[in-house]
């Protein structure tokens, strides 16, 4: 078993991190450079940042921010929102950003998928999807799950493997901020179909959810926000935990 990944996730709205559950209900939490280089001292692996409003309100994500987290940081770094050509990609990766991160423009210009592959290498895509379950059929959603669409989760997935994503970002807005534990049946199936590298997202309450992620949900990173953002867990306490639970951690 491959070394596991704890990365922290920032949502950013109007330059500061925010939290809300199921998509909706959104507080403000505090500075998101000061929040990111807190974890990376704390022993986060890696971390994520997504403009939630980007795409909704039509605005590229915010460079400037991405320069002053370059400069505080020293753990690799991915940077979502409002990202639809090579030109926005290129520029976060100028501004310092490690990797990037495509949902609703890749949904809707799935080639988009392809020509940051073959621009950047796979290893800088990540192709993030927000799926809900409608009775038994998952859905992807767009404009931060505003929006349901046509394509199905795993077909979904397994497309933008094809594609060349490296990895894929899978949030289930069902359990989304509930801190339940995250979709482990779906993260398990993903697992098993896919090659590269899947970043479970959505129901982290507790340090047994990531240990069940981990094994029965078979992803390779766990992502949360509010249960690190509210001090609920400690990055260094989980490691350990982890550690004792006989799982591989970096």
């Amino acid at each position: 078993m491959l070394a596991k990944r704890i990365i922290p996730c920032l949502d950013i709205k109007d330059g500061q991190t925010v939290k809300g559950v199921n998509f909706v209900n959104i507080q403000t939490v505090g500075d998101p450079v000061e929040l990111g280089a807190l974890y990376a001292e704390q022993g986060a692996d890696e971390l994520v940042f997504l403009d939630i409003t980007a795409t909704h309100e039509g605005r590229k994500t915010f460079v400037e921010l991405v320069k002053r987290i370059a400069r505080e940081l020293n753990i690799p770094f991915t940077v979502g929102g409002g990202i639809s050509e090579i030109k926005d990609a290129e520029a976060l990766l100028s501004a310092g950003a490690d990797k990037v991160s495509i949902n609703s423009s890749a949904v809707r210009n799935p080639q988009l998928i392809n020509d940051l592959a073959l621009n950047f290498g796979t290893q800088f895509v990540v192709v993030a999807i927000d799926a809900k379950n409608y009775d038994g059929h998952w859905t992807v959603t767009v404009n931060g799950g505003r929006i349901p669409t046509d394509k199905e989760l795993f077909s979904w997935a397994k497309e933008a493997e094809d594609r060349g994503a490296g990895e894929i970002l899978f949030t289930s807005m069902d359990h989304d901020g509930t801190k339940g534990g995250f979709a482990n049946e779906e993260l398990a199936k993903m697992a098993d179909m896919l090659k590269i590298p899947i970043i479970a997202s959505g129901g982290a309450g507790n340090m047994d959810h990531f240990v069940d992620v981990f094994t029965k949900g078979k992803a390779d990173a766990g992502l949360a926000a509010s249960i690190f953002h509210y001090k609920e867990i400690a990055i260094p306490d989980l490691k350990s935990y982890l550690k004792s639970r006989n799982i591989p951690i970096r």
